[in-house]
């Protein structure tokens, strides 16, 4: 069932607990996810990245995600995950995507706003929610293009006056996460978590919720985070699955893979829930 990421992000915050964001390559992993979701009755934001469309065109995921989504019957969003060119943002509403996030973070602020409000305008003439980004979310070894950079956190009253400016729906916020694989387990600032859970009214999310450790991601999904993305682990999880298993041919691959990557999202699906 699709709908829009305002709709689950808002039941999530006022309850307190997390949704995942699996970023799917593949009708596989897009299935896999999809169908673990509802075997477990549970939401998930079903995401695509701009930077994986040398491994899947925007319409192709498109049509995969709107495939599998239509075949449950638990709400799934099909978000556009780190878009940052316009063109590609507007097309992905075009194509049916319930959701966008505008990633303007490493602009100046002044520049933030005037993008996000841009696309905030737009694709809410089309039904479809908006996140946006400030502070920065740095990168460690990772599956994805991002630039090797440190995270800089998120100040409050930058916040509060980019939510008020620019009216986007949900907000992903920089606490100490990074996109990738981490040396050891993040030391989150829990503090700055509170504060910005406290100062602004919209759902917050977390990127970069791979390799986090189970504690510090169960206490965001209680603490003030509403959506968590999460996509290294699953790359992780299937591997490690095949590496057991020695698969024998692609078939038994293919299957051992899946299976590895519905014990990942199984596991984070209990993890952010109270």
């Amino acid at each position: 069932m699709l709908v829009t990421s305002k709709e689950i992000l808002l039941k999530a915050k006022s309850e307190g607990y997390a949704v995942v964001a699996p970023d799917f390559i593949d009708l596989d992993s897009a299935r896999v996810f999809v169908e673990t979701a509802q075997r477990l009755g549970k939401p998930i934001i079903l995401s695509y990245a701009q930077a994986h469309s040398e491994i899947i065109s925007l319409e192709e995921a498109a049509s995969i995600g709107k495939l599998v989504a239509k075949s449950v019957d638990v709400p799934i969003v099909l978000h556009l995950d780190h878009g940052t060119d316009e063109d590609v943002i507007r097309k992905a509403i075009s194509l049916g995507f319930t959701s966008v996030m505008i990633d303007a973070s490493m602009d100046s602020f002044e520049e933030n706003v005037r993008r996000t409000k841009a696309i905030v305008d737009y694709a809410h003439l089309f039904g479809v929610s908006v996140e946006a980004e400030i502070g920065h979310v740095g990168s460690g070894e990772n599956y994805e293009n991002h630039s090797a950079c440190d995270s800089v956190y998120t100040e409050v009253e930058d916040a509060i006056s980019f939510v008020e400016q620019t009216g986007v729906d949900s907000l992903a916020v920089s606490i100490g996460t990074a996109h990738g694989i981490y040396k050891g387990v993040p030391v989150l600032n829990f503090e700055r978590l509170h504060e910005l859970a406290k100062a602004v009214k919209i759902p917050l999310v977390l990127h970069g919720g791979s390799g986090s450790g189970d504690e510090n991601l169960h206490r965001c999904a209680v603490e003030g985070i509403s959506k968590i993305n999460i996509f290294t682990d699953f790359m992780i999880g299937g591997m490690k699955e095949i590496e057991k298993a020695k698969p024998k041919d692609y078939f038994e691959l293919k299957k051992t893979a899946n299976k590895g990557m519905a014990e990942v999202l199984e596991h984070y699906l209990n993890l952010f829930s109270k």
